[in-house]
């Protein structure tokens, strides 16, 4: 005797069928102008269901495009400041980093270098560090100084 595949069969409306031929089940989605899927392959026997692929396929495309639009990409915004800066600007800068971090957004922190600044490369590592501890709470530091060339550079990132 030849082994006729069987599946179980869920209409377009969720009801179960039963287990049936997979020629037979064919032939009724046919019927309803829908086609047979294989839902899970996997089961024992396995489950079909009547779709209309055209319509299941513009469905998750819509969830797609819907899961995107409401996903938060995470930017990287700039900070520039110099070695020897005012107190006041200073405290500027460090609310416009807050500002960013509560955003979701990482921030990167420049610290330019000019003239004969370069020489005093311990204020801007200085500086870095109160940076770092003023912003310990609520955000951790992705990169450590750096230099680069006449730059100082540190990456902070959200908790």
């Amino acid at each position: 005797m030849i082994n006729v595949p069987k599946v179980r069969v869920i209409d377009d409306e969720g009801e179960n069928l039963g287990v049936m031929y997979t020629r037979e089940a064919i032939e009724q989605a046919n019927e309803k102008g829908l086609n047979l899927v294989e839902v899970s392959p996997n089961a024992d026997p396995p489950v079909c269901k009547f779709l209309d692929v055209g319509k299941y396929r513009y469905e998750a495309q819509k969830k797609a495009n819907l899961a995107r639009k409401t996903q938060k990409t995470q930017d990287i915004k700039e900070v520039k400041m110099r070695p020897n800066i005012d107190t006041h600007d200073y405290d500027v800068k460090m609310r416009n980093v807050h500002k960013f971090i509560d955003n979701g957004d990482k921030v990167k922190i420049t610290l330019r270098f000019r003239g004969r600044e370069m020489a005093h490369q311990h204020l801007g590592m200085d500086l870095l560090k109160q940076v770092q501890d003023d912003v310990a709470e609520y955000a951790k530091v992705e990169a450590f100084p750096r230099l680069e060339g006449r730059q100082m550079l540190m990456v902070l990132a959200p908790k």
